[in-house]
């Protein structure tokens, strides 16, 4: 079985036709913007996908039939598609690493069916009494004892007790007694303890417990046991049976009835009330303060203040904690004289919040934290009494003092941790490689194990996945929109590998984004697997590692945009090496190295740091951060090691919060020093730059506005009376069908929202009375606004040669690799690693205005870039160091690793046993260390180049050349 594609022209592709084996691991690769994406996102998934949606229903296919088809003759033997890329469009704290892999839903049946019950008053182990275990265990601790079998009648309410009584004599009970609240206990039996009187012993209590509706009583030398076939403990406490939905945080029956299966409640953040704690109370330290209408509040603050003698110029960092909370909680109400607080001005606020401001005030203000009523479990404290697994299998796997205590319990930490196994909440929090470990020694025994044993084997099979892919760092409780879009992507591929598809097509972005070269293997694993079971993977990728260990790899170039869309190689790999104008053969080969263009920066005594002390957020291990500034920094490690942690998380905010910018509350960490060194902090990572299609590269970098000048000035424009604005597609001529988008947004109820072409204007945005002004530019091409937009950054160059303003204004987009984009392309299409560059090219442009040392920290923008585009990449961040900048980037990348001036590695592993930074030092002295994998890592990339370039080309066969059918190049 072959796909066949016949005369693709999507995007910049130049008509390629081309065949794919069927059931084959096949690699698309070339430098950025060569077509890639075209070839097998917008060909070949959109042809897969439009195939598929011919089976909905009319209603669906009258929005459906409208979108665009790709750019393509035809396409034969496609099989049904799945993409999976890079984004990740989850914005709900309900969605979890456990519903994206569904392992929860899988959860909540073993627990619903193999769970057991402690009391949360006594602690006691609460299971349904049956009457044949009842008897044996009664006979076993009380032989040869008299024993009364009761059971309890209620007295309806038009009855006394005398009728109760005469009906029960006539029923054959002559023993009974009237308790209080209209309850009547009566013997069913009185025996003599022995083996002998089992079978009467059984007799007694079955009718007993069905007499008195499920319950009955044991009188034991006067004293009362309880026997009940439903869930009530000794204590008299009941308990709903377990069903599914008690054990789901996103189900009434298991959610926490506060924060209703969130996690997290909204409340006012102090951090963000108090943003800079160098700041005095007469400084203005309490900001919500410092407003005209809220100045009463201020004046009464320095008033009570002095009054209690509190020193009211002393930085609010240095302010004890009792006079913080004073400040805080206040001393008194509205109406005593004494200071009221800040919390309770805020409460105030709240009952006004039916005024606009009022809310929009308190928004500046509100943050989440976690549930203070179910410490962020999501779960009722009763759905946390259920537990699996024996101490042995805990002990395993989680230490008792860090167990979660539920809220609302009686008993005590210690009484808690004597509990065999563990709950719910607890196999959320674990590291899924440590409840991988938990769950393999996981036993039931009798009926139990066989109800269990195909469930068990699911979740296993499921675990294996996610860790073989080098996820085992995460947690199920993780939120999947706190997760990046390469562990999305693992995720999506595991959970795809779970469902035992077949006879399908996977189209797949980069899944090495994140990984560290020494878990590429593990991927490549989980794909080979994929595609033993008779499915087809076409994967977008530059790492070496995962192209050589594909079946097929197809080179897209020669270079990006309208340089691009032809097909300069496609064969196997080994033959990819051998090939002579292949750029990513160059590379392979090491005819060329990536050049990074760093000016060498050795870091000495003298030079100036910032060091941050004491990080201990999430699996950090109170880690102590030193960055040489003014140079390129490198921070590696292996998944999980607690790098974004220690960045983002700490790092950054810890800075904002330094410089007094409202921040949420950073990591926590002991302390900030050499603050004094840098003036400001810019976190670029991949985050969406827009939310609209009106958001485009040339809006970002500023050239839009420069070009909407031009357009004003034209004659045409100044006859009509056409201004600035005019040339907007946020206003002045813009479509009105649209409002400018050049896309109708149409939602659907089941799919995913669809964005069709504008049917008014073709996707031009603007009306035809606009088109009509025209611009010659200085290559002598005429071009309208909305043809203007259709440019890419070099044909634009061109175009516009002789405007400064704007060349200007795209110089940085070139800088960074992005010559391709089309000044047009809305924002929110760019890849996370287009968009980061996007970004960078931003500040470039703007670094003249730059006068204070910036501290640059960077998430992986090699995301999406060819070895080539790698060079530019960091050629660009050179005159940032030039201007006394420092670059920090976190980053896998060993040829960025190679470049760097000081290298920062955490681990050793993963997740709890990460955290710690086990090297700091250059790129040459990590090589000496054999056991760390980032210098292990270095070396094998040294020695593989170095075999590569020596291969002999007799070892290889000559490159065949690739048939083209139809070939129309240009017009």
């Amino acid at each position: 079985m072959t796909i066949k594609i016949r005369g693709a022209r999507q995007n910049s592709l130049k008509n390629l036709s081309l065949d794919l084996p069927a059931n084959e691991l096949i690699v698309i690769t070339g430098v950025s913007g060569s077509g890639k994406s075209s070839l097998a996102f917008d060909t070949l998934f959109a042809e897969g996908q439009r195939r598929y949606v011919e089976t909905f229903s009319p209603y669906a296919r009258q929005f459906l039939d409208r979108m665009d088809k790709p750019a393509v003759d035809r396409i034969e033997g496609i099989p049904p598609s799945i993409a999976i890329d890079q984004t990740n469009p989850v914005r709900t704290s309900r969605s979890t690493v456990g519903t994206l892999t569904e392992l929860t839903d899988h959860f909540k049946l073993l627990f619903a069916k193999a769970s057991h019950l402690h009391c949360g008053e006594c602690g006691r182990n609460v299971e349904p009494d049956h009457a044949e275990q009842v008897a044996q265990r009664v006979l076993a601790e009380h032989a040869e004892q008299r024993c009364e079998i009761q059971f309890d009648v209620k007295v309806p309410d038009n009855f006394d007790a005398d009728e109760i009584q005469h009906w029960l004599d006539s029923q054959g009970y002559a023993r009974s007694e009237v308790l209080e609240n209209h309850v009547v206990r009566v013997t069913q039996d009185r025996l003599k303890l022995s083996t002998a009187r089992q079978d009467r012993l059984v007799e007694a209590l079955e009718i007993a417990l069905h007499r008195g509706h499920g319950e009955a009583w044991l009188k034991l030398d006067d004293q009362l046991q309880r026997v009940s076939t439903d869930l009530s403990c000794q204590c008299g406490t009941r308990y709903s049976p377990p069903t599914q939905s008690v054990f789901s945080f996103n189900s009434p029956l298991g959610a926490c009835d506060d924060c209703r299966g969130f996690g997290r409640v909204i409340g006012i953040d102090y951090g963000l009330v108090i943003p800079d704690h160098n700041l005095s109370i007469r400084d203005g330290a309490i900001k919500p303060f410092q407003t005209e209408s809220n100045a009463v509040c201020q004046r009464d603050l320095m008033k009570y203040a002095k009054a209690e003698g509190i020193d009211v110029d002393c930085p609010w960092g240095e302010l004890d904690d009792d006079t913080q909370r004073w400040v805080i909680d206040g001393a008194g109400g509205w109406n005593s004289k004494k200071w009221y607080g800040v919390a309770r001005f805020f409460e105030w606020l709240e009952g006004r919040s039916y005024k606009m401001h009022v809310r929009v005030l308190l928004s500046r203000y509100r943050s989440y934290s976690a549930c203070p009523t179910c410490a962020g479990a999501r779960f009722k404290s009763s759905s946390l009494l259920w537990r699996i697994g024996s101490e042995e299998n805990a002990k395993q796997v989680l230490e008792a003092s860090r167990r979660f205590l539920p809220s609302g319990l009686k008993i005590d930490r210690a009484q808690l941790e004597r509990w065999p196994g563990l709950h719910l909440h607890d196999l959320m929090q674990l590291p899924l490689v440590k409840l991988k470990t938990f769950i393999d020694a996981l036993k039931f025994d009798g009926a139990m194990a066989a109800g269990t044993e195909q469930l068990l084997t699911e979740i296993r099979r499921r675990l294996s996945f996610l860790v073989d892919v080098g996820l085992g760092y995460l947690n199920l409780d993780r939120q999947s929109r706190t997760l990046s879009g390469g562990e999305v992507q693992r995720i999506n591929l595991t959970t795809a590998l779970g469902t035992s598809l077949v006879n399908t097509l996977f189209v797949l972005d980069e899944p090495s984004i994140g990984l560290h070269p020494r878990d590429i293997d593990r991927v490549v694993g989980v794909m080979q697997k994929l595609r033993d079971q008779g499915n087809t993977l076409v994967v977008v990728e530059h790492d070496p590692q995962i192209m050589l260990a594909a079946n097929r790899i197809i080179d897209m170039g020669p270079g990006a945009g309208e340089r691009g869309g032809e097909i300069i190689f496609n064969d196997v790999p080994a033959k990819l090496l051998t090939h002579p104008s292949s750029v990513t053969a160059q590379f392979l080969r090491r005819e060329r190295r990536v050049d990074h263009g760093l000016s060498s920066r050795p870091v000495g005594h003298k030079t100036p740091k910032l060091t941050l002390r004491g990080a201990r957020e999430n699996n950090l291990q109170s880690v102590d951060l030193t960055l040489p500034l003014g140079h390129f920094i490198c921070v590696t490690g292996v998944s999980g090691s607690g790098k974004s942690t220690l960045i983002h998380d700490t790092l950054y905010m810890a800075i904002k919060q330094q410089l007094g910018e409202p921040v949420e509350a950073p990591g926590a960490f002991e302390s900030l020093e050499g603050m004094t060194h840098i003036g400001r902090v810019e976190l670029i990572d991949q985050s969406p730059i827009g939310r609209t299609t009106r958001s485009t590269a040339a809006t970002y970098t500023g050239a839009f506005e420069a070009i909407r000048k031009i357009f004003a000035k034209l004659p045409q424009s100044l006859e009509r009376g056409y201004k600035l604005g005019t040339f907007s597609f946020s206003s002045g001529l813009r479509c009105p069908t649209c409002s400018g988008n050049g896309f109708e947004h149409v939602e659907m109820q089941f799919l995913s929202d669809v964005y069709l072409r504008c049917a008014s204007c073709d996707g031009k945005r603007y009306t035809d009375e606009l088109l009509e002004v025209v611009y010659t530019g200085a290559d002598g091409r005429v071009c309208n606004i909305a043809d203007v937009l259709a440019l890419s950054v070099n044909e634009a160059m061109a175009v516009f040669a002789d405007e400064k303003t704007i060349i200007k204004a795209l110089k940085p987009l070139i800088d960074v690799g992005l010559d391709y984009v089309q000044l047009g392309q809305a924002v929110t299409t760019l890849s996370g690693g287009e968009a980061q560059r996007l970004k960078l090219a931003g500040h470039l442009a703007k670094m003249r205005d730059l006068k204070e040392p910036t501290l640059f920290l960077f998430d992986e923008p090699t995301t999406g870039l060819h070895f080539a585009d790698t060079e530019k990449l960091l050629s660009s961040f050179d005159p940032l160091l030039e201007a006394g900048h420092t670059v920090l980037v976190i980053e896998h990348n060993l040829d960025v690793i190679q470049a760097a001036d000081w290298i920062i590695d955490l681990g050793p592993e993963g997740g709890d046993q990460g955290g710690q930074i086990v090297f700091a030092g250059t790129v040459a002295d990590i090589k000496q260390h054999a056991d760390n994998h980032t210098g292990k890592s270095l070396v094998d990339y040294d020695a593989a180049s170095l075999s590569i370039a020596e291969a002999s080309p007799a070892q290889y066969q000559t490159n065949p050349a690739i048939t083209v059918h139809g070939a129309r190049e240009h017009n």
